[in-house]
């Protein structure tokens, strides 16, 4: 399927390809010679690769060809089921079952989110709603502490959809060149949104999908790694993903299923 996307950047080299073809009737050395910048305007296209080529290149890929348009036409809205294991404070790993449901917005800051997460001694909810977190426990509200909110919070700003939503964020995108881990070389793309909250993309070079990210917080450098991807109403998704907290996983994370589009009682997300 990736063999029918092109990338940006290879659009251009394909583009200055297509000029050499003009030149059927030359003689054959007069060929090889305009055949030689193409050679190297292929190496200087991926050479001078740029931040804006790099992120539009992979949301054409979560798309599936159709980039943004897709998404925002089939994400409006979105319904999530699977499994979480989170360590506790007592460094015991917990298993819970969780749902969750965004209602899309235009910028990632004023979408409605709501994830239920149902552990063996608790049931409870966690709200995005008008840039608040607030709890849901029996029917009654509750103000989460600051670590729960923080690491809600976190899923969103610091997740996929900073990346993929990043012009209507109005972040600010860079790349920080290449790197290699473990055989597979990146694209090192950091996206910092207008709260000057960053996050560092590593984005393969031959499939364009984000393999991990980073982030810091409060001194501690977080990395979440995505696996399993698979396509779902034909947009891209991870359907595994582990957070490390510094040197210790913190977190496992695996989808059952993820519908979207379906109609979201807006009741879910209200306080009351």
């Amino acid at each position: 399927m990736f063999l029918r996307l092109i990338s940006l950047f290879s659009l251009v080299v394909l583009i200055g390809a297509g000029s050499i073809g003009g030149f059927a009737q030359e003689s054959k050395d007069e060929k090889q010679e305009e055949k030689k910048p193409e050679v190297k305007a292929d190496k200087d296209a991926a050479k001078n690769v740029t931040a804006e080529q790099v992120a539009e290149s992979a949301i054409v890929i979560y798309g599936l060809g159709g980039g943004r348009l897709t998404l925002n036409q089939i994400r409006k809205t979105a319904h999530e089921r699977g499994k979480v294991s989170v360590v506790n404070a007592e460094g015991k790993s917990e298993q819970a079952s969780y749902q969750r449901w965004t209602q899309r917005a235009e910028t990632l800051d004023k979408e409605k989110i709501r994830l239920d997460q149902d552990f063996p001694n608790a049931k409870y909810s966690l709200v995005f709603n008008d840039e608040k977190v607030f709890g849901i426990f029996n029917d009654a509200v509750f103000t989460p502490n600051q670590e729960a909110t923080n690491a809600f919070q976190n899923q969103i700003v610091h997740g996929l959809e900073a990346l993929l939503r990043y012009k209507e964020n109005e972040s600010k995108i860079a790349l920080a060149g290449k790197e290699k881990v473990l055989g597979v070389e990146y694209y090192l793309l950091d996206v910092t949104d207008k709260q000057n909250r960053s996050t560092r993309f590593y984005i393969s070079t031959k499939s364009f999908r984000v393999m991990m990210l980073d982030y810091q917080e409060n001194g501690v450098k977080f990395r979440r790694k995505f696996y399993d991807y698979n396509y779902a109403q034909g947009t891209l998704v991870p359907f595994r993903s582990v957070l490390w907290a510094d040197d210790k996983m913190v977190e496992e994370t695996e989808v059952g299923t993820v519908t979207f589009g379906q109609k979201i009682d807006a009741g879910l997300f209200s306080a009351g």
